[in-house]
């Protein structure tokens, strides 16, 4: 059967960053997403991406996750080699050995290049530039509510942001601001890395929250802002990278918790910030 193939295209800071839904699969040209870093050679930001240690962790546990034909026998062998500093990985060699379908490569002058699923495309976005992945989750959801193309893409931004941050990361072990660690917090052992993160950059455990909010239904990451979930998706990556060189909780959460206020201060500081929570707000209305 012929695929169903819709394409369209994002405006996200002066780039044009192409779309690609096939069979209710979208794809975001991680191609177009490498331009804002380097225009003449988008392909070598792939690539140094893809070699990276925590980025490969990443896009192979998201196989694993989302892919039943994936060949981990040939994954393991990589993720091996992944530790060395000679690593080197290229999307045709991870679809070709594993048979990934997080990624995929299309030849042509117009339109070609590596694409790959939205998870993927944000932690991509992510590692180029923070505001740059904030400002692609903005285009994105006025694309969703495009009249034009709203009923081909169907997908949330809100949990795309940190669901597979936060699987990954468990598994390798509403405020405008961040506040302040107690002296109590900074000693407390916490049980689980996710509130770790949650008193870095919320002031608070899952627990503490579900007592203060009996009548809500979910978690505090569901009733968060969208500039919050940005920084928890970094959060996440820095803290997964301090696990690996074996620095204590106590030293995490501190770094953390700075890193988090850093990051709201930057973020907000930008004059299209607003416009950008408006549209978050308004698809909170819609759903």
């Amino acid at each position: 059967m012929r695929q169903k193939i819709i394409k369209t295209e994002l405006n996200v800071k002066d780039n044009l960053v192409g779309i690609m839904r096939i069979d209710n699969i979208d794809y975001i040209s991680l191609t177009d997403l490498a331009r804002y870093k380097n225009p003449d050679n988008p392909g070598d930001v792939i690539i140094k991406w893809m070699s990276n240690k925590s980025s490969f962790d990443f896009y192979c546990l998201w196989e694993e996750l989302f892919n039943e034909k994936f060949k981990l026998a040939e994954s393991r062998e990589f993720k091996f080699d992944s530790a060395n500093q000679s690593f080197t990985m290229s999307p045709s060699r991870w679809i070709s050995m594993t048979n990934a379908k997080g990624f995929f490569s299309k030849r042509g002058k117009y339109g070609g290049g590596t694409f790959a699923h939205p998870d993927i495309a944000l932690e991509f976005a992510s590692w180029i530039d923070s505001a740059f992945k904030l400002y692609l989750i903005q285009e994105f959801e006025r694309l969703k509510y495009n009249e034009s193309y709203k009923n081909e893409i169907e997908w949330s931004v809100r949990r795309s942001l940190s669901k597979t941050n936060y699987r990954i990361h468990t598994d390798s072990i509403r405020e405008n601001i961040v506040p302040k660690l107690t002296d109590k917090q900074k000693q407390f052992i916490y049980a689980t890395e996710a509130d770790v993160i949650n008193v870095a950059l919320f002031g608070m455990t899952a627990k503490e929250w579900r007592e203060k909010n009996p009548d809500l239904n979910g978690n505090i990451r569901d009733y968060t802002d969208i500039l919050h979930l940005v920084v928890l998706s970094n959060l996440e990556v820095l803290n997964a990278s301090m696990i690996e060189h074996n620095i204590s909780q106590k030293e995490r959460l501190e770094k953390l918790n700075n890193t988090a206020k850093k990051e709201l201060e930057i973020l907000m500081s930008d004059k299209n910030i607003m416009g950008i929570q408006k549209c978050d707000e308004n698809s909170k209305l819609l759903q």
